[in-house]
């Protein structure tokens, strides 16, 4: 075997997955509604590595509704501070249902983690996240990464597929381990419930 070529097909294998870990992705084409003012996002899959990696630095926090959370399943390690609830009623015979914001997010954020921590927020496909980080990012907040692809991931678009129209493209359902066990000590609804009742 000829040494000059083992050292350059060597020297080429390493420069290869030099750049693979220096290249950063591209999310200049995000849709304009999975895009914040920050500019800090992460897909599901890296979100996962990056808290395997560094548990106590960065806080996971699910902002869809404690339906989602505990039915659709999440993550493990995340917390669950709703960004919306959803509300139900009937009117004149019909039910009506959609969402009321969660009037005191920020407020429930800001009890939780300070506005310099890093912050991930997931909801199902990174729309809510998004709008999510931009209301803490008024309120001061810095670090704060939205998961572009959600819990759930970006739908299939094929229709000779069986799963056209299914969330199952990526998401963190589809790439990390998740579950539905609840923690109650992660669910942060005590504001939302006292008003509610009342």
């Amino acid at each position: 075997m000829n040494p000059t070529w083992l050292s350059s097909l060597l020297a080429g294998t390493f420069l290869f997955a030099s750049m693979a870990t220096l290249a950063a992705p591209d999310y200049s084409q995000l849709p304009e509604r999975k895009q914040t003012t920050l500019g800090l996002y992460m897909s599901a899959a890296e979100a996962y590595e990056k808290l395997k990696a560094a548990p106590d630095k960065l806080t996971l926090i699910d902002v869809r509704t404690p339906e989602e959370y505990a039915f659709v399943g999440h993550p493990e390690m995340a917390w669950n501070i709703p960004f919306a609830f959803v509300t139900y009623q009937r009117k004149d015979g019909k039910t009506e249902y959609g969402p009321k914001m969660n009037a005191n997010f920020v407020k429930e954020v800001k009890a939780f983690v300070e506005p310099t921590d890093t912050v991930l927020l997931i909801c199902r496909s990174g729309d809510r996240s998004a709008k999510a980080v931009d209301l803490l990012a008024a309120a001061g907040f810095e670090n704060v990464y939205t998961v572009i692809d959600g819990f759930e991931g970006d739908k299939v678009k094929d229709p000779d597929s069986v799963f056209d129209g299914k969330r199952m493209r990526n998401g963190w359902k589809n790439s990390a381990p998740w579950v539905y066990d609840i923690d109650p000590e992660k669910l942060i609804l005590e504001e939302y419930a006292s008003k509610e009742t009342q």
